[in-house]
């Protein structure tokens, strides 16, 4: 029965407007994964009309990399229409839940998000928001790099007291945190080069090439500024593992 139920999402194709958008509404049941509708380079009325099509379906929907400037009249446009918002700390990503009910429905699934600097943050909030809407919790721990080494102890206690399933580390720079994380973990780390940085390490470049080339083991990396791939990725880990927990 299962199989048949993901063979029909298959199918399962909302259009919206004239060739504006084609939504896979079948995603969630399919991949666990909600709808996420990448703002950038779109016009904000698109994106409002996407949005508005795609909550006649489903409970949720995440935006990410919206302008920072349409963010406050997005939030004011779906306000009215009796939508609950949740915009990221720093960040363009905002998730979109049809009630409070569902925004603050119980969530017992845990990863841990690391954020090497202040400026990373925009970007760690996109995985939680992401890692939120798959019904994940996160323990977070922000501005713990590795220009001061003891941030970061406190907050792996926590997580590994937590019994956490995956750790999102973001970082830009020279992107070295993920490998300092991942060589003392024993969950997989997903490091996320961001864009942070200057000459020959600027948009992110220099801190993709570091973590690519990490000779620690159980670390995967996503593109830059992927938070969005991080956060669907550590969600599917950890409520997999849930999952093999309540079938023993």
């Amino acid at each position: 029965m299962e199989e048949v139920q993901r063979y029909i999402t298959i199918n399962s194709i909302e259009h919206v407007g004239n060739n504006l958008a084609q939504l896979d509404i079948g995603r969630d049941l399919r991949k666990g994964v909600p709808e996420v509708i990448f703002a950038q380079g779109k016009e904000y009325q698109d994106i409002v009309r996407i949005v508005l099509s795609s909550m006649q379906k489903k409970e949720q929907v995440v935006i990410s990399k919206i302008k920072r400037k349409d963010i406050s009249r997005f939030r004011k446009s779906l306000k009215k229409r009796n939508f609950h918002l949740e915009v990221g700390k720093n960040s363009t990503t905002i998730l979109i839940s049809k009630n409070s009910y569902t925004a603050h429905k119980k969530i017992d699934k845990k990863i841990g998000i690391l954020a090497a600097g202040t400026s990373d943050i925009g970007i760690a909030e996109e995985a939680r928001l992401i890692a939120k809407a798959m019904g994940c919790g996160a323990i977070i721990s922000y501005d713990v790099g590795i220009a001061g080494m003891n941030r970061i102890f406190p907050a792996l206690q926590e997580m590994i007291a937590m019994k956490i399933d995956a750790i999102i580390v973001v970082a830009g720079m020279e992107g070295a945190l993920a490998s300092v994380i991942s060589s003392i973990v024993d969950v997989p780390v997903i490091g996320v080069p961001t864009s942070v940085g200057y000459g020959f390490g600027s948009d992110g470049m220099a801190a993709l090439a570091s973590m690519l080339q990490s000779c620690t083991f159980g670390l995967a990396v996503v593109n830059i500024d992927n938070g969005v791939g991080a956060g669907a990725l550590a969600a599917l880990i950890a409520n997999r593992t849930k999952l093999k927990q309540q079938r023993k």
